[in-house]
């Protein structure tokens, strides 16, 4: 048993075997008497028990303080990052209404790269070469998709086409990118301590980003209002930046940029705003997690400009499924649907298509 699973163990001995088991992706603990796990991107319930609420609430409490958190009456929510990189989110009662909550996400120690995405089918040939090109052309992309559609891992995967001898600045509320070039800067936020102070935000990391002289800007995850930084960065020449964000379609990932922009604080006109995200985003690829518990790269759209002050994409190609077995298999094809508006750029910069 490596360091950081026995930290785990150490406090979820009921858990353990699946905290070790790499073909566990996520432990969801929901009251002391009843645990699921994903596998394969499939729900299983198990046979896991917890001795009682107080010890399950124990051990939450332990975890925070290891962690150098707080979870109690005052501070009912946890959101905290292991030593190994696994995530955990807990809820203690009242606010929870079966007891404590424990979500654990582990951290993967293989990194999923371009070649076993396309060898287990989430993308084909065609799409590789347009991911790659996209990169390389420096245009800002966004991985959009729903919970644990594996966005993370696509982004991965598109960082691995940056090309060597660019500084690339990656900023993470926790760090979960694994990003193969020399010039890496890493960031990760800081939550407020107990007396909700030093806090430092996504926001607050991007306006040093800037100052840092980046070639390329990889965040994370954008949730809140650091978007609108994001749009004006992506506006005044940092191209090829890139980052994810939950969206269920590639039209919604441009409606989720702007509400988040929204939220920065900044009053801004909506036209002006819709001018910005349509200017600032090249092309959004998007993740889903299918039926049978597969992920792939279901489309990869390019963003054109504004039409009577709406959103418009363009498809360039996508999955289709054709048919669904009845042990729940989905099968389906890649189908290129246009050509790149950028597809002379990359002829002339030597980027097959």
């Amino acid at each position: 048993m490596d360091q950081s699973n026995s930290f785990l163990v150490l406090f979820l001995n009921p858990v353990a075997k699946y905290l070790e088991d790499d073909s566990v992706s996520e432990i969801l603990i929901n009251g002391h008497e009843r645990v699921y796990i994903e596998r394969a991107g499939r729900l299983e319930e198990t046979d896991a028990r917890f001795v009682s609420e107080p010890a399950l609430r124990a051990a939450a409490a332990n975890i925070a303080k290891s962690v150098g958190r707080i979870l109690d009456e005052m501070h009912p929510r946890l959101d905290a990052r292991l030593p190994d990189g696994s995530r955990v989110h807990a809820v203690i009662p009242p606010l929870s209404r079966i007891g404590t909550v424990i979500a654990i996400r582990k951290f993967k120690k293989d990194t999923l790269t371009i070649d076993k995405m396309q060898a287990y089918g989430s993308l084909d040939e065609s799409m590789r070469r347009l991911i790659r090109a996209l990169v390389l052309l420096h245009k800002n992309v966004i991985v959009s998709g729903a919970t644990s559609s594996g966005k993370t891992s696509v982004l991965n995967a598109l960082s691995s086409f940056i090309p060597e001898g660019e500084r690339v600045l990656v900023i993470e509320d926790a760090t979960e990118l694994q990003l193969q070039q020399r010039h890496i800067v890493p960031f990760e936020t800081r939550k407020a301590d107990k007396n909700g102070q030093g806090e430092v935000t996504i926001r607050d990391l991007i306006h040093s980003a800037l100052r840092l002289r980046p070639d390329r800007i990889v965040i994370g995850e954008i949730r809140g209002g650091e978007a609108l930084d994001l749009l004006q960065a992506l506006n005044t020449g940092h191209a090829g930046s890139m980052s994810t964000i939950h969206a269920n379609t590639p039209l919604d990932c441009l409606r989720r940029i702007e509400t988040c922009a929204l939220l920065s604080g900044i009053d801004i006109p909506l036209t002006a705003l819709r001018a910005q995200v349509a200017s600032a985003i090249d092309a959004v690829v998007h993740t889903a997690r299918l039926s049978d518990g597969s992920r792939k790269v279901v489309s990869i759209a390019e963003v054109l400009p504004l039409e009577n002050g709406e959103y418009r994409v363009r498809e360039l190609t996508a999955w289709k499924t054709d048919a669904i077995a009845p042990d729940g298999k989905v099968s389906g094809h890649f189908e290129q649907i246009n050509t790149p508006s950028f597809a002379e750029q990359a002829k002339i910069a030597g980027i097959p298509l």
